[in-house]
């Protein structure tokens, strides 16, 4: 089934209309070429690009220097509506971009999609490289809808009536390059309002009709199911939307910018690059409450 899924995935009719698309990995990931992003572009193009978004999972475009943090918010309120992070401060200068670079912090290296201990959680995400390291620093994605579709039908079934709590109150990565002092006030900037969940294991996407897995290192436990074996089966879940094939990585270079499906993808970032520096700036758009496959939707547990 696994081949089958990558060869629609990479076959299937290109329907993006005006954009130059490359697909970069087998099930996940298209570069979008010979595009200048920001509050300019008509609504043909902003169709075209969330078309592409939805299909490819994460979209990638070379080159954006033109783009500053305006720039980047204002292409942002053209994609959709902006929201700000609930608990971390936007970055100096900025109406509501989050820094990721060595001063903030709060870059994970750990397998997640964003904000899931919210009921209504971003739809999607753009992330805008100001400073690159020389190696290392790549960023990850795994398609959860190829993850989903790959499960045997027995788990897929299982998967289906299971619900999960999300908390911000989590184990962060280690990182060796920032001190404990550093990680622990990062820690409760982020844990500063404690946010939980119910969530749909698995949820069904608003515009395309696929399923997704909705996991990631924000995940608690399953409800009605006790904590350590929601462990194991989060460990196997989780292990099987990180396989390779279902993966893209991006190697960044200044200028560059991606752009997820939130609703369908987990990230992460590989901290390999030292003492380089890195710096990216992410903006993000509000999302509709998660829906499961028993028509069910999210629900907030606190704050209430």
């Amino acid at each position: 089934m696994m081949h089958v899924v990558g060869q629609e995935y990479v076959n299937r009719p290109n329907n993006e209309g005006p954009l130059g698309v490359r697909p970069v990995a087998g099930m996940i990931g298209a570069e979008i070429v010979d595009l200048q992003l920001g509050g300019h572009l008509d609504d043909s193009i902003m169709a075209a690009i969330r078309a592409a978004l939805v299909r490819h999972k994460v979209i990638f475009f070379r080159g954006q220097n033109h783009l500053d943090d305006s720039g980047q918010e204002a292409f942002t309120e053209r994609l959709g509506s902006a929201v700000k992070h609930p608990t971390v401060p936007v970055a100096p200068g900025s109406n509501f971009l989050l820094e990721l670079g060595p001063e903030a912090g709060f870059g994970a290296s750990s397998w997640h999609t964003d904000v899931t201990f919210v009921e209504a959680y971003p739809e999607a995400s753009i992330l805008r490289c100001l400073v690159a390291p020389a190696a290392g620093g790549d960023t990850m994605w795994a398609n959860t809808v190829a993850a989903y579709e790959t499960l045997p039908e027995v788990l897929r079934s299982m998967c289906n009536a299971l619900r999960a709590v999300h908390c911000n109150d989590f184990e962060m990565p280690e990182n060796s390059e920032i001190s404990a002092e550093q990680m622990e006030r990062n820690r409760q900037i982020f844990s500063s309002t404690i946010f939980k969940a119910e969530q749909p294991l698995v949820r069904v996407h608003p515009e395309s009709g696929e399923r997704s897995l909705v996991l990631g290192h924000f995940f608690q436990k399953f409800v009605g199911i006790d904590s350590r074996t929601s462990a194991r089966l989060f460990d196997l879940l989780q292990r099987h939307i990180e396989k390779p094939e279902h993966t893209v990585r991006w190697r960044w270079s200044v200028g560059d910018v991606a752009i997820w499906d939130n609703r369908a993808t987990q990230h992460r970032s590989v901290a390999d690059f030292g003492k380089q520096n890195r710096v990216l700036r992410r903006s993000t758009i509000h999302g509709e409450v998660a829906v499961g496959v028993d028509g069910r939707p999210a629900r907030q547990i606190c704050p209430t």
